[in-house]
């Protein structure tokens, strides 16, 4: 069985309360009685691209269980490298290829420089169908990106989602070992489909999306604040995956220490 904390748009600023929901979240993984295979956070690390930013970010992220990270649309390529990842500084798409025991883990960069919207270029596309060859095919893979490349039934947020998406769906369609599709930017646990594959949207840590139907006028405010930090843990076994979601109090101690 294999276990991956699934977290996404954590947008640490220069305001306290990002930090603490951040930290309240890693505090929690940090405190579990077993060890994760992986931590994936798909994008918006930072919410201005800022070098202070990135390092907040890096210190908050430290941790036990190996922590995999891709870019967003608020996201800066060159400082993310530089102050996150701790590599030479470069405006080329980050993409990750992590392979872990008895899986792999492919995060892609789907953030295009200055937009809100996203799609996975052509660079992207052929690092990531290159990288899949040296995967074993009965290998599951995880797929992973910022931005959810179908529609989610939110307005706003389907306008700024991943377009151009026929070169990822008919890779994905090669690949029969792509197990599911990761995802972020939404601010709300979702799952649909895309390419016939299950397309998980993990939940806002720093604010939670109000839906169409949550909200009572036009001038309510799209998210929410108030909302408590929350993650997703997918469970890899029998050949399929499972998701469960957690919400995490910013307000309470963790609950049990970690078991030696």
């Amino acid at each position: 069985m294999i276990v991956v904390a699934h977290l996404s748009d954590i947008h640490i600023d220069a305001g306290q309360r990002s930090v603490d929901r951040a930290r309240a979240v890693m505090d929690y993984l940090e405190h579990l009685p077993h060890d994760l295979d992986a931590v994936v956070v798909t994008g918006d690390i930072a919410d201005h691209g800022l070098p202070d930013e990135y390092e907040t970010a890096a210190q908050l992220l430290t941790s036990r269980h190996p922590v995999l990270v891709c870019p967003g649309n608020h996201d800066a390529r060159a400082p993310f490298r530089r102050h996150l990842l701790g590599v030479p500084p470069s405006d080329e798409p980050v993409n990750t290829l992590y392979r872990g025991s008895g899986f792999t883990i492919a995060l892609c960069d789907s953030s295009i420089p200055g937009r809100d919207d996203g799609r996975l270029d052509d660079s992207t596309i052929a690092w990531l169908d290159g990288g899949l060859e040296e995967v074993p095919a009965d290998e599951p893979v995880l797929v992973g990106f910022h931005h959810p490349p179908a529609e989610l039934h939110e307005p706003f947020v389907d306008s700024i989602r991943q377009f151009d998406t026929e070169p990822l769906a008919a890779l994905v369609k090669r690949r029969p070992n792509i197990v599911a599709l990761l995802c972020g930017h939404a601010h709300t646990a979702a799952a649909t489909s895309f390419a016939d594959r299950p397309m998980l949207v993990a939940p806002g840590v720093v604010s939670t999306l109000r839906l169409p139907w949550e909200r009572a006028t036009a001038e309510t405010p799209l998210a929410s604040h108030d909302d408590p930090p929350s993650l997703s843990f997918h469970v890899l076994a029998d050949g399929r995956i499972t998701t469960h979601h957690r919400s995490v109090m910013t307000n309470l101690p963790v609950p049990r220490e970690r078991e030696s």
